[in-house]
């Protein structure tokens, strides 16, 4: 709570600082306003007449600055575009001022280079500071309550909210390795220590076959970014240290977990569980950013590429809608067919496992059938936002009018440069009752002798993965991240139209396949589509693989080509 109110407190103080700065620019001009029309003959009456409008004029533009500082203050908007607006007008004002200045042309342009002098050193801090490194840092932990988090689809304890009241502390050991140290604010709250964790696993990085493009690169490190990595660290693993408190934690902790969250660059949470009714429950969630400066020196080192020519794009969402995809550069085919498939529209939804808990961030009524999606209602979830949690009041809209006629499966057997043995691959072609073309689901690089024979009912034990090239699952173990660097990944999957470009998946509302045999019949494929953020399935497929294929399937490896099941 304590951390939520400075949150919320560094927001009110960030606008009143601008207010105020508004009102000190407004009062300077204002007064050499006055100074001019005092200097300056003329009919006395007609200045003042002119001065009290002029006056009435600064009145109202004060009133408004304080109104908006206001507004923003209690969280109705983001505080961004009044600085932006209040930017361009101060920079209006100043040329103004400038152009009417009474001095030479030579004053005029040396005043004008020290303001962008100025400017530069401003920026050149503000750079400077945003990428500092040092050997031990604090990140702001930010804490919410139930009450700030309602949408919170965490299957949460009994205990949630008990053991808040904690501050982090990272330690840098070497090039990739980090201590995440949680340090109690009070005495009944244990410290956690997580050693000599490997940051660039949890980094985005990319395949070296798909640096030769830059399409793929592209794509490759966006979708790398911009999809969730949660990894998880037993109690008791010798990396994990617990100590302290009131002796709850010690005895009943079940996980720690790491998450690089799906946005911008830096924006990562640790999470608390704790054994409870069989399973595992979270009693803590802590909101932080990563530093920067040793994201940026992790990022060149894991792609030997310039952070300088990518990171727009990793720290703020920019849609590469239409990049080409040449997948030929990723895998090339040995063979291929048309698989039988059977996809029943009326089929009711099946929803398990986190499913379940993120019923209530589904913003759209009566979705009872695949169909229901694809019927031609407007169909939205929850959005997921900065610092990493999910709003309902901003619904995220989607496409499935993009895809809502399902049109056949394309099975291929392919060969990886990040594989020796032979992989699969999968193509679902959908059409559009509005819009010209195909939409092309394809998931690749994975191993079908890998694919777990399961029940419906378990499906989120199957292959449960995001979409992406080289990208780690959802929910990982951090010894099998270890063991299945994403760098060295065959996977690949990816939304395309008909000529190879990229659609933007999250805009869609694909995040992602399930998959499955199915546990009687190891001659059947279970595929599921994941919706944007997980919060439901949106389609299930049954794929007739054929004897051959089914041969020596339904292994409880969890082996995908270098990623891993959950």
């Amino acid at each position: 709570m304590r951390r939520s109110l400075l949150y919320s407190a560094g927001r009110l103080e960030e606008c009143v600082f601008c207010t105020i700065r508004q009102e000190q620019w407004i009062v300077t001009v204002a007064e050499s306003k006055v100074a001019e029309r005092e200097a300056a003959p003329g009919d006395s009456s007609r200045e003042s007449n002119s001065g009290s409008a002029g006056w009435l004029r600064w009145l109202f533009g004060l009133v408004v600055a304080l109104g908006l500082g206001g507004v923003c203050a209690q969280g109705f908007v983001q505080p961004l575009p009044l600085y932006l607006a209040a930017g361009a007008g101060a920079v209006l004002l100043v040329i103004g001022m400038w152009v009417r200045w009474r001095a030479g042309w030579g004053a005029k342009l040396a005043a004008a280079a020290g303001v962008l002098l100025l400017l530069a050193a401003a920026g050149a801090a503000y750079v400077s500071q945003k990428y500092r490194v040092a050997e031990t840092m604090q990140p702001q932990l930010v804490e919410f309550t139930s009450k700030e988090y309602p949408e919170n689809p965490s299957t949460r304890s009994v205990q949630h909210g008990r053991y808040d009241g904690r501050e982090l502390t990272l330690v840098h050991k070497d090039a990739a390795h980090f201590d995440f140290v949680l340090e109690p604010l009070n005495d009944d709250i244990a410290r956690v220590v997580v050693r000599d964790v490997d940051v660039s696993l949890m980094t985005p990085s990319l395949p070296e076959w798909a640096k030769e493009d830059a399409g793929l690169t592209r794509i490759a490190l966006t979708d790398r970014q911009w999809n969730r990595q949660q990894v998880r660290f037993d109690p008791n693993s010798p990396q994990v240290e617990i100590t302290g408190g009131d002796g709850f934690e010690r005895e009943n902790l079940y996980s720690v977990e790491l998450a690089k969250n799906c946005l911008n660059a830096g924006l990562w949470e640790v999470l608390l569980f704790v054994k409870e009714n069989g399973g595992k429950s979270l009693y803590y969630q802590g909101w932080f950013t990563f530093p920067m400066g040793h994201y940026k020196e992790i990022f060149e080192r894991n792609t030997g590429l310039p952070y300088v020519e990518h990171w727009h794009y990793l720290e703020h969402w920019v849609d590469p809608t239409g990049t080409i995809v040449p997948l030929d550069k990723l895998r090339r085919v040995v063979d291929e067919r048309d698989a039988p498939v059977t996809f029943d529209p009326s089929e009711k939804l099946i929803a398990r496992g986190e499913q379940i808990t993120k019923r209530r961030t589904n913003l759209t009524q009566n979705i009872r059938e695949w169909g229901d999606f694809y019927d031609g209602r407007a169909v939205a979830f929850a959005s997921f936002v900065p610092p990493g949690r999910y709003s309902v009041d901003v619904p995220r809209d989607t496409e499935y009018g993009l895809m809502d006629r399902f049109e056949q499966v394309v099975l291929r057997a392919i060969e990886s440069p990040g594989s020796d043995v032979p992989l699969a691959e999968l193509e679902f072609v959908f059409s559009s009752r509005t819009q010209p073309g195909v939409c092309r689901f394809i998931v690749s690089g994975f191993d079908m002798d890998a694919v777990p024979a399961l029940p419906i009912d378990d499906y989120p034990k199957g292959l449960y993965l995001p979409m992406g090239i080289g990208t780690p699952p959802f929910y990982q173990a951090y010894e099998e991240l270890q063991d299945n660097p994403p760098d060295e990944s065959p996977y690949v999957s990816v939304l395309l139209d008909g000529e190879d470009g990229w659609i933007d998946h999250h805009a869609v509302g694909v995040d992602g396949p399930v998959m499955h045999r199915d546990a009687d019949d190891p001659s059947l494929l279970h595929v599921y589509l994941l919706s944007y953020e997980r919060h439901s399935l949106v389609g299930h497929f049954v794929v007739e693989l054929g004897e051959t294929d089914a041969a020596e399937g339904g292994r409880e490896s969890g082996q995908v080509g270098g990623a891993t099941r959950l």
